[in-house]
């Protein structure tokens, strides 16, 4: 009998009623909110690389370094989202090996391009992408780096949340047939725990010096993971209990502002509360009768492209390092200037290589796989289901 991600329903004794009905929740997929999250996750971890190069001086320059000084939280936010999307997505019947190999499809592509990229810039023109060697060159290929601290960013520096989700979704299938056999209220005891934990992280790391890489080591970042994987499987088996998406904007808001007075591998203990609460605030006002608050067209267009904008934003930054144009030297406007033309370049390369090489990459790796998937179906397996 195989194993299997999310178990056979519970005896309805277990369940509990919920303001999203399980039908509905399994019916309608498309989360357009949560897809204009992405957008304005990376558009926060963009505006402090901004921010960190110095284009703005004077009190414009300082009081945007105040703003955007967090800005690393958009970081948890990915991975809360990545746990919260992938429990609430996951196929009836999909076998681990067909989950990793989407996974693969999804980020490889685009990782391998912008390592290469940054091999590049590394040689010719921006010493400080170089690799210390071919063992750390590897070792990002192969989305191991962030495990060693002090490879954390090699090659494109923002490569390291990649070897976080790599570790992520290996345990995905495993994580998701535990977590999926848990009545309604050990599961809600177990997103609590998580949460808990990216919090006695911080403050046991604030009062012992432990030293621990909080903000990049993989193992470390796995409980904001968990918190979304429980996210969404509350809202899929509708037994979601939170508050309205007013009240998590303003919990998110609040974190972030504590954010801002912490170091920075303390930052997601802040967030994580405001983070878990608002991300399926917004599944459950997509899935509501009212739909969407806020399905922008453009925004959603931005959130599809996010991941390619991600991968590129910091390469385009660091290519300007060599002409000098910190340290608020070009004044107001010309600061302005070259942060509007870092976005425009940033968001057009994105969209470019999202249409020739995300989308593309993806049809042409899940669909050669397929057929040599589908043989073996008769071998003992690994499945993802549903929770009825």
């Amino acid at each position: 009998m195989p194993s299997t991600l999310l178990a056979p329903p519970l005896a309805a004794a277990t369940r509990t009623p919920s303001p999203v009905p399980a039908l509905a929740a399994r019916a309608r997929r498309d989360l357009p909110s949560l897809t204009i999250l992405r957008w304005w996750a990376a558009a926060l971890v963009m505006a402090l690389h901004l921010s960190n190069a110095g284009y703005l001086g004077g009190p414009v320059g300082a009081s945007v370094r105040a703003v955007v000084r967090p800005g690393t939280v958009g970081v948890s936010m990915f991975f809360i989202l990545s746990g919260f999307v992938l429990a609430w997505s996951a196929a009836p019947g999909q076998r681990a090996s067909a989950f990793w190999l989407r996974r693969v499809a999804r980020v490889y592509p685009l990782h391998l391009l912008t390592a290469v990229a940054a091999l590049l810039l590394g040689a010719l023109w921006v010493p400080a992408l170089r690799p210390s060697g071919a063992p750390e060159a590897l070792a990002n290929l192969a989305l191991m780096s962030a495990w060693r601290p002090q490879w954390w960013q090699a090659l494109n520096p923002v490569s390291w949340t990649l070897t976080c989700e790599a570790f992520f979704y290996l345990l995905f299938p495993a994580l998701a047939a535990g977590l999926s056999r848990l009545s309604d209220r050990r599961l809600r005891a177990w997103g609590l725990g998580a949460g808990f934990l990216v919090v006695a992280l911080a403050v046991t790391d604030a009062t012992m010096r432990t030293g621990w890489p909080l903000s990049t080591n993989p193992a470390l970042r796995l409980p904001e993971f968990v918190v979304g994987v429980v996210a969404g499987m509350l809202v899929r088996r509708g037994a979601w209990y939170g508050p309205s998406t007013g009240v998590a904007l303003v919990a998110a808001g609040v974190g972030y502002a504590l954010a801002a007075q912490v170091p920075d591998g303390y930052r997601a203990a802040c967030t994580v509360l405001g983070f878990g609460l608002l991300i399926p605030a917004l599944a459950c006002a997509d899935l509501g009768p009212r739909g969407s608050l806020g399905s922008h067209p453009w925004l959603i267009w931005l959130g599809e492209r996010s991941f390619a904008l991600y991968l590129v934003h910091l390469l385009i930054i660091r290519s300007l390092d060599r002409l000098q144009l910190g340290d608020g030297r070009l004044g107001l406007t010309g600061g302005a200037l070259v942060c509007a033309a870092v976005v425009a370049s940033s968001v057009g390369l994105a969209a470019l290589l999202h249409r020739t090489v995300e989308l593309p990459a993806h049809r042409l790796i899940v669909g050669r796989a397929r057929t040599r998937l589908n043989v073996g179906r008769g071998r003992r397996r690994l499945t993802v289901g549903a929770h009825a």
